[in-house]
């Protein structure tokens, strides 16, 4: 069944708006076992009260009300119920407010002297949209159990944020651990591209840094410029499926040597920068190993247990 909430304080027009919306229901492209129902509140505070106790698709309201108006609707609706579209009707005069309404997160709007002629086509295009949003997010929730991807990514660290965040997306649509895990794998991400890039490709000592951080910055932005440095990128290839995400990082550096890697468990190595980044990798994900030549790292984040 598709619900729509119609909201205004004048029982004419109410009527009439929900007259119109069963009139042109043809239009809306409902399913025929979901039939229309509309359903009537006064003001804003009694509109947010229904929406509360039963989500209807659709809002459609009017600006003016007492109590609670049209725009405060808009924004504690989008607040507290954000996959629940609104639609605004503006009187004459009101096109300012309108415009505040759409900058607040109302879906669309429709002058209420021309509702004969532009309110079934304005509903029938939110609810279709919101409808495909919903059902995408039902398709994510329940019917996607893996996906793969992979980038090559230059020696710019600026790259780093968004692609972390971008796979941490996936492991959220994944359930595989709480909001605190999403961080925690976040984490890791970012320090494992970090090391590909700076200490892989660039080949930079974590002990200038802690000898001079002036020459170690200074560093990395000219061998960003220098062969053989700057022609090199990072290979990342990240799996997730509903049991777990694993990510491979390999970066086009000569490698180092696994069995010298300071320990970073070890509390004399604990306020040493070179050790950090790799006692947070090993402590925040499941699974950790180099390969041979120790240019490449895979992580491996399993899913927590009882989500």
């Amino acid at each position: 069944m598709t619900k729509i909430l119609v909201v205004d304080d004048s029982a004419v027009d109410r009527t009439l708006t929900g007259s119109l919306l069963e009139k042109h229901v043809s239009e809306f492209h409902l399913d025929p076992a979901s039939p229309l129902k509309v359903v009537f509140a006064n003001d804003g505070r009694e509109a947010l009260e229904s929406v509360r106790r039963d989500p209807p698709d659709l809002v459609l309201t009017d600006l003016q009300m007492p109590e609670m108006n049209g725009l405060e609707l808009v924004e504690a609706v989008k607040s507290r119920f954000p996959y629940v579209p609104v639609i605004l009707m503006t009187a004459h005069g009101s096109e300012e407010i309108a415009c505040q309404a759409l900058q607040m997160g109302a879906a669309s709007y429709v002058p209420k002297r021309h509702l004969a002629r532009d309110l079934a086509e304005t509903v029938a295009d939110i609810i279709g949209i919101a409808g495909a949003v919903r059902y995408r997010q039902r398709l994510l929730d329940e019917c996607w159990v893996q996906t793969e991807t992979s980038f090559i990514v230059p020696n710019d660290l600026t790259h780093i944020t968004p692609l972390v965040s971008h796979l941490q997306e996936n492991v959220a649509r994944m359930k595989l651990c709480d909001q605190n895990g999403l961080i925690r794998v976040a984490v890791a991400l970012r320090e494992a591209l970090t090391n590909a890039i700076l200490h892989g490709n660039l080949e930079i000592s974590s002990e200038l840094r802690e000898r001079d951080d002036h020459a170690y910055t200074d560093l990395i932005k000219s061998r960003q410029h220098e062969e053989p440095f700057d022609d090199r990128v990072v290979h990342i290839s990240a799996k997730e499926t509903r049991n777990e995400a694993r990510y491979v990082i390999r970066d086009e550096g000569p490698g180092f040597d696994i069995d010298n890697l300071p320990d970073p468990t070890d509390p004399s190595n604990l306020e040493k920068v070179s050790g950090r980044g790799m006692l947070l990798i090993r402590t925040f994900m499941d699974e950790v190993r180099h390969n041979a030549r120790g240019n490449e790292i895979t992580m491996v984040k399993r899913r927590d247990k009882g989500k």
